[in-house]
């Protein structure tokens, strides 16, 4: 089969590779419609290198048909639609069953002390081969697996894999008021989810991106947008001087900013692994350009939530600020399948209200995804969202 590989620090390549097959009676064999290029794919483009492998098969925003079953598998049926959560849990544990599987403790991840497994990440997340592939084997697959009807395209389903589950997370942690103000910083993909959701849910939301092509993207959906060099003074101005009620960061370690912090990045990511690992583990530091806006914007007793991925351990935070503002902060890596239940009839209603059908702006075959992990990571041709087409 064909899979979108890991060669090297900006490279990938699509490869011919083995066959995914069942390795155990759990698994499933899925034929891939569409996979999409996450923005925490990029991380593993440009710095993660260190804890990957030559080949290894990225990508985690999946879905497809199944094509085999183990004989241990339940509820799957050849033929069948579904889509994959890029988490991979058991549905059964002390964390699955209170609503975190990102944490599940079948498939944490002990060596390196991380929570569950992922599809298409690191050693750090299990190195298990991701989705950007013709075919993927997803383990423990009655509960690995969200099953869709046939009627709607991918679009309605796609996003319910990662993107769409982490936005809603990250608002739902933002606690906001019932009617208040909901700032939500970086209008990528999940920023853009994220501006839609708080709108639906009835708050006054402002968004925050650098880029004009996501700005205009995000007000096309009644979402106001102001680029990020003013930002907090025009959220204050917006809200009697206060700041917004709660502030969702939805960018993360991409952000722009701090040069020296870049330089790092560039330079870690091009060390031999042996040497990146513990730095990385030990005095990683982050560009945190958006979650210092975020404190910044945010008022006094109000919530960030922060839905963007960070990994440095040694990252500097304003204490003095956090203590004094009386400042929530919530985060963490989202557990899918706790709001599957609650997007479904979101993403299968008539009107689209979260609009999954109006995100891609670019669909190459899977044999083009090297030239549009560049393009996606330079922001470049009005580039958001890239599904791949197997």
């Amino acid at each position: 089969m064909k899979a979108l590989t890991w060669q090297g620090r900006r490279k990938v390549e699509v490869l011919e590779v083995p066959d995914a097959r069942l390795q155990k009676t759990t698994d499933a064999i899925i034929r891939v419609t569409s996979t999409a290029i996450c923005g925490s794919d990029l991380h593993l483009y440009e710095l993660f290198g260190a804890y990957l492998d030559r080949g290894d098969i990225l990508g985690h925003e999946t879905m497809g048909v199944v094509e085999e079953v183990g004989s241990d598998v339940h509820t799957l049926r050849v033929g069948q639609r579904v889509v994959i959560p890029f988490n991979i849990a058991c549905g059964e544990c002390f964390m699955c069953e209170r609503g975190l599987q990102s944490q599940c403790e079948t498939t944490q991840v002990t060596e390196y002390g991380s929570g569950a497994s992922l599809f298409g990440f690191t050693k750090l997340y299990g190195q298990v081969p991701g989705g950007q592939a013709e075919y993927l084997r997803v383990p423990l697959a009655d509960y690995n697996t969200i099953p869709v009807g046939d009627d709607l395209p991918d679009d309605r389903y796609l996003f319910l894999s990662d993107i769409l589950p982490t936005a809603w997370q990250g608002v739902n942690y933002a606690h906001v008021p019932e009617g208040g103000t909901l700032a939500v910083v970086g209008l990528g993909p999940v920023g853009q989810f994220a501006a839609r959701i708080g709108r639906h849910l009835g708050y006054d939301v402002i968004g925050v991106d650098p880029v004009p092509e996501r700005r205009a993207l995000a007000e096309r959906h009644g979402i106001r947008s102001v680029g990020d060099e003013h930002a907090v003074d025009a959220i204050r101005d917006a809200t009697a001087g206060r700041g917004a009620d709660a502030v969702v960061d939805a960018v993360g370690m991409e952000a722009h900013g701090n040069p020296v912090v870049a330089a790092a990045h560039h330079a870690i990511g091009s060390l031999p692994g042996a040497i990146a690992q513990p730095l990385m583990e030990t005095a990683g530091l982050d560009r945190t350009a958006a979650l210092m806006s975020a404190i910044d914007m945010v008022r006094r007793g109000g919530t960030v939530s922060i839905s963007g991925v960070y990994a440095g351990e040694a990252d500097p935070m304003p204490m003095k600020t956090l203590f004094d503002k009386q400042v929530t902060l919530r985060m963490g890596q989202c557990n899918v399948k706790r709001w599957t239940d609650m997007l479904m009839p979101l993403v299968e209603a008539d009107d689209d209200p979260l609009g999954t059908e109006d995100l891609v702006t670019h669909r190459p075959h899977l044999a083009d995804a090297a030239a549009h992990y560049d393009l996606f990571q330079k922001k470049a041709d009005g580039c958001i969202k890239v599904v791949l087409q197997p």
